[in-house]
């Protein structure tokens, strides 16, 4: 297997506000090798007055099983 850039782990979530720096980020570690794991998930932050979203990625050939 190879292994991931940055000697990140081979399963990563990212989070943020929901616009388009974060949809970037996502479509940047896509481009680098990372597949989407699940569904993404989003959050009203009451605090900050926004909404954060959440999509975890794998290395693209993570030996990984969902249950």
């Amino acid at each position: 297997m190879s292994t991931p850039p940055d000697d990140k782990p081979i399963y990563r979530l990212l989070t943020g506000r929901d616009d388009r720096a974060f949809c970037e980020r996502v479509a940047e570690a896509l481009g680098q090798g990372w597949r989407l794991y699940g569904s993404p998930g989003i959050a009203w932050d009451v605090e900050n007055n926004c909404m954060k979203a959440a999509q975890a990625v794998v290395w693209h050939d993570a030996d990984v099983v969902k249950r």
